[in-house]
């Protein structure tokens, strides 16, 4: 077919939405009506693989799919309808945020008795464990950055000139080998773990899915660049004390050099990180448009939210025999 693109092979389908999309990727098959977003679960496996297969066409696409789909009106139309089950269950599930400052300064405080994903995997970070935890993983780290570049046209000032800076350490200062998505693929590498872009996606659980999405649905969306600051706020000041751990988990499993370092070097440059977003981005922001506050505090708890589910995933599925 002319224009067909490279990229990963498309996943196996999760259900009627899902099934219904990818048929129309490989040209065999009508797209679902919209409506049929309506009655699917929210955060279940269907509704989120049909969104991220959506959303890929504006990455790196897939393997034998026209890039020409990304813009075919009728796939946009179902891809609105399930944005907008996506959304509206998150804004139904979200509790009403608490002041931006209070919301900022609950993120800084560690738990004395942690239990999340990066306090087990510092005690109980088995090597099967790890491998499953950077599998997942892999989903986001393999485009590390790239959902938060599409809010740069959507800033100005401040917030632009932080998020730049921010972005120019993600995509390795100029160089490639520092990429952050490269240091991941390396960290795969040492684990034994395939590095291809996309590899994972049908081992892909629909809590990781949902967290991908969300960043996808923040950043192709200019009504909520307020929502995805906030998320970057999130990801960037609750990423040291993490990073820390899990580098300690990757080096108490002997998982090699390049494991440990994508952990090490995210406790350093995401304490630098954590104030520029702080100061420079989202001050930036509500200087300029101190409307989008409330957007900014949805932005951050609903990646506290989609972080929990996965974390409860996570911990269910290492807890059972």
């Amino acid at each position: 077919m002319a224009g067909q693109t490279g990229g990963p092979p498309l996943p196996r389908a999760r259900g009627e939405l899902s099934a219904a999309v990818l048929a129309r990727l490989r040209g065999s098959g009508p797209l679902p009506a919209p409506a049929l977003a309506d009655a699917a679960e929210p955060y279940g496996d269907d509704l989120q693989l049909a969104l991220y297969v959506c959303y890929e066409l504006h990455y790196r696409g897939f393997a034998s799919v026209d890039p020409a789909l990304e813009w075919d009106p009728e796939l946009l139309a179902v891809r609105a309808a399930l944005e907008r089950r996506f959304e509206s269950a998150l804004r139904r599930d979200v509790p009403a945020g608490a002041a931006l400052d209070d919301t900022l300064d609950a993120l800084l405080v560690e738990p004395v008795d942690g239990t999340g994903v990066s306090h087990f995997l510092q005690e109980h970070g088995t090597p099967d464990r790890l491998r499953a935890y950077a599998a997942q993983r892999s989903l986001y780290h393999l485009k590390e950055a790239d959902p938060h570049a599409w809010v740069l046209p959507r800033l100005s000032g401040r917030a632009k000139a932080g998020m730049a800076a921010i972005e120019y350490d993600e995509f390795g200062a100029g160089r490639a080998e520092r990429v952050h998505a490269r240091l991941f693929a390396d960290l795969m590498a040492d684990l034994g773990l395939v590095t291809a872009y996309g590899h994972y996606l049908d081992e892909g659980h629909a809590e990781m899915l949902a967290l991908v999405n969300l960043m996808s649905l923040f950043g192709l969306h200019r009504r909520l660049r307020g929502a995805l600051v906030g998320h970057f706020a999130a990801v960037e000041i609750t990423s040291s004390p993490a990073s820390s751990r899990l580098a300690l988990a990757m080096k108490r499993a002997g998982a090699g050099p390049a494991a440990e370092f994508f952990y090490t070097e995210h406790v350093e440059a995401d304490a630098v990180h954590e104030q520029v977003v702080r100061h420079e981005v989202v001050r930036g922001l509500l200087d300029d448009e101190p409307g989008l506050e409330a957007d900014v505090v949805f932005g951050i708890d609903a990646t506290g939210y989609l972080e929990d589910r996965l974390t409860t995933r996570f911990l269910t599925d290492w807890d059972s025999p």
